[in-house]
């Protein structure tokens, strides 16, 4: 597995875990350490009351709630609490599944209580605004207006948008690759297309490997990384004159926002953004993709007539 050498030092059944959620679940290596780092805490925690996850048949209820309540203590937020019992969780159920353990420490541990946090967007007048920053036209100004112009465009993550490969933009849609390898055709507007071209016709300053095919290049011609994105959308944000913090997830909340706002039901704008649900007791809807175009063409600010949206 891709994290191999980190994952060495874990307990072996952790390993086992990790390399299960990662070739057979198909997790992203970024998930998988996710999971690796909450459940060596837990060891951590577990080592100083003499028990381990070398033994999980020795964990017990009581263990998993006083290490929720050590975290607590330390000022840890209600969100990573609940990630990191959810972690727990996946790794006795992969037990269980494979006869390694008779009871699961953590049935009956309730989540902790969530605070309600609204997302915050950018209003339209604010990420027009961005897309129209007046930065200098060279390659970096072009990469970065149009990494700004598929954020928001298309509703991607930022793990999507740095992993978006050459090719995979055509005809007026992206294929991007999102959590759990799960594939998705997401439209882009006509002025996000043109901000990529012009990028592509600058690609080539940043030295790119021949065998590189990262769409958005970063320093010594390697795919970007999330940092560089960042530091990336701080820049087009200072010279648009937004009074805010602007980073990629707000981008993505700012294009679902539009796009309810403008009358999209709640259910394509699920589709698009390659959602679940969108809320606990909301069930996955499947919408064909003519219908997402065509819902994507009437509310989104960036949209804009074109053939293939007419196909």
């Amino acid at each position: 597995m891709s994290s191999t050498g980190e994952a060495d030092r874990y307990p072996e059944l952790v390993q086992a875990f990790i390399a299960y959620m990662e070739v057979e679940k198909g997790y992203s290596p970024a998930t998988t350490r996710s999971y690796g780092t909450d459940l060596d805490q837990f060891d951590t925690f577990l080592r100083t009351r003499r028990r381990s996850l070398d033994h999980p048949e020795r964990v017990s209820k009581d263990l998993v709630r006083a290490f929720l309540a050590d975290l607590h203590r330390r000022a840890v937020t209600k969100s990573t609490m609940a990630r990191k019992l959810s972690s727990l969780r996946s790794f006795f159920r992969f037990l269980l599944k494979n006869d390694l353990l008779q009871k699961d420490p953590t049935t009956g541990v309730r989540n902790p209580k969530q605070e309600k946090h609204h997302p915050k967007a950018l209003n339209v007048d604010q990420a027009l605004a961005l897309m129209e920053a007046a930065i200098p036209p060279d390659p970096e100004g072009l990469r970065d207006l149009a990494l700004a112009e598929l954020l928001y465009g298309s509703g991607l993550r930022i793990s999507e948008a740095v992993s978006v490969d050459v090719f995979d933009i055509d005809s007026g849609m992206v294929r991007v690759l999102g959590k759990g390898s799960k594939e998705r055709i997401v439209p882009v507007s006509d002025k996000c297309e043109q901000r990529v071209r012009a990028w592509l016709a600058q690609r080539h300053a940043f030295d790119p490997d021949p065998e590189e095919q990262a769409l958005f290049l970063g320093v010594r011609g390697k795919r970007l990384n999330r940092r560089e994105a960042n530091r990336a959308l701080a820049r087009l944000a200072s010279v648009a004159g937004i009074p805010r913090d602007v980073h990629p997830h707000m981008l993505r909340h700012s294009f679902a926002t539009h796009l309810l706002e403008a009358g999209a039901d709640l259910r394509s704008v699920q589709e698009l953004l390659g959602h679940e649900r969108l809320t606990t007791t909301q069930r996955y809807t499947h919408l064909n993709l003519q219908k997402i175009m065509e819902i994507y063409d009437k509310a989104h600010p960036r949209a804009e007539e074109s053939d293939h949206k007419n196909k």
